[in-house]
């Protein structure tokens, strides 16, 4: 008995969650079919991305606020993840590409030192910012449970989708989620 209780509320809240979702998405369906299409999971409309703030491994300061009025690309990695490293040229590729027009991609490096990340992003050619997480505390705030996992951001500062796991960010579908995110207006300065 307790457990079709159980069962019940649970599913209840996956149908309210969906819900949500699906309302949020059908203020933008074109975008919601390129979600779909890359196999994103997409957010409900009142949740807002956790602040970050961190050491970039040039010795500056980065967080999300500073970020405000661009679409933001946040992907939690790390040197030993063997999935992560296939997607990072392709981040950069896209850093380079979209930086000019509004795009901010930002890796957030779980649990490992400066110099090993330095050696990496070198190796890699990486230019984008990459951020030190030595305590796991953004990966903790954003609810990383596997790596790669990665984040999309609106100008508004609305969460659009996330990815667990790798996915095709060269692809047609990755390409248009951000050419479409970078169409939307800005928000007013210092709004997220």
């Amino acid at each position: 008995m307790m457990s079709r209780i159980t069962a019940s509320v649970a599913a209840f809240a996956v149908a309210v969650l969906m819900t949500a979702v699906n309302l949020a998405a059908a203020e933008r369906p074109a975008l919601l079919e390129l979600i779909k299409a890359l196999n994103l999971s997409g957010y409900a409309s009142p949740m807002q991305p956790p602040e970050f703030r961190g050491l970039v491994t040039d010795g500056q300061q980065l967080s999300l606020r500073e970020l405000s009025g661009r679409v933001v690309l946040v992907n939690f990695w790390a040197t030993w993840c063997l999935e992560c490293r296939s997607e990072m040229p392709v981040f950069e590729r896209l850093h380079r590409e979209f930086s000019g027009q509004g795009l901010a991609v930002v890796g957030i490096n779980a649990r490992e030192g400066a110099a090993t990340i330095r050696e990496y992003a070198k190796e890699l050619g990486l230019t984008f910012p990459l951020i030190l997480d030595p305590k796991g505390t953004m990966n903790a705030a954003y609810g990383v449970i596997g790596l790669p996992t990665t984040f999309l951001i609106g100008r508004d500062g609305r969460p659009v989708a996330l990815a667990v796991g790798p996915r095709e960010w060269a692809s047609k579908p990755a390409r248009a989620i951000i050419q479409a995110l970078l169409a939307e207006p800005a928000s007013p300065k210092g709004k997220r």
